[in-house]
């Protein structure tokens, strides 16, 4: 019988295990560790992303601070968001959460606005080469004028969550490891 329950001790390759093995977490990871890993080496935003697990220039992440950040990535649990404790903050892998996550990725300052100029540093990461600077000028200025419903030049969180509501954020950012 294959265990379904996702174990993020073994997402990333390095040497987690349970209880009695050597966690090189403990001692923390720095952000070039982080680097080596083959599916953020190959990733447009995979500095992005690392950089979110060191928040704050901090140079080193525990294991909290390392399961947090990847609380981000967890499969949505599907049961009723109506059954959940109102008390409780709102979990690390809602949509919300999840699109806080993403918006994060753009926002380059961390002013809580996208501007022209951070969309358009995220897009040379992503595309490269493969468009010219006149189109990836022409994509930006597309992209936040529709995005931009108060007229101010930049994408705030709500206005990118607006933009994004039809888009199946919970799958798209969800990692399932199967045991």
């Amino acid at each position: 019988m294959v265990n379904k329950r996702p174990c993020y001790c073994y997402l990333f390759p390095f040497g987690l295990g349970h209880s009695g093995v050597h966690n090189p977490l403990e001692a923390g990871q720095s952000p070039a560790d982080l680097q080596q890993i083959g599916a953020l080496a190959v990733n447009p935003l995979g500095d992005r992303i690392v950089d979110s697990f060191f928040p704050d220039g901090n140079h080193r992440v525990d294991f909290p601070g390392f399961v947090r950040v990847l609380a981000h990535f967890r499969p949505v649990d599907e049961e009723d968001p109506g059954m959940r404790d109102p008390k409780q903050p709102e979990p690390l892998n809602s949509r919300t959460n999840k699109l806080r996550f993403a918006f994060q990725l753009y926002d380059l300052d961390r002013d809580g606005k996208i501007s022209r100029q951070e969309m358009l540093q995220v897009l040379r990461l992503m595309v490269g080469v493969q468009v010219t600077e006149e189109q990836l000028e022409s994509i930006a200025d597309r992209t936040v004028q529709e995005a931009d419903e108060d007229g101010d030049g930049a994408v705030s969180f709500l206005e990118f969550t607006k933009s994004l509501e039809k888009m199946n954020i919970e799958q798209k950012m969800s990692i399932r490891v199967l045991k």
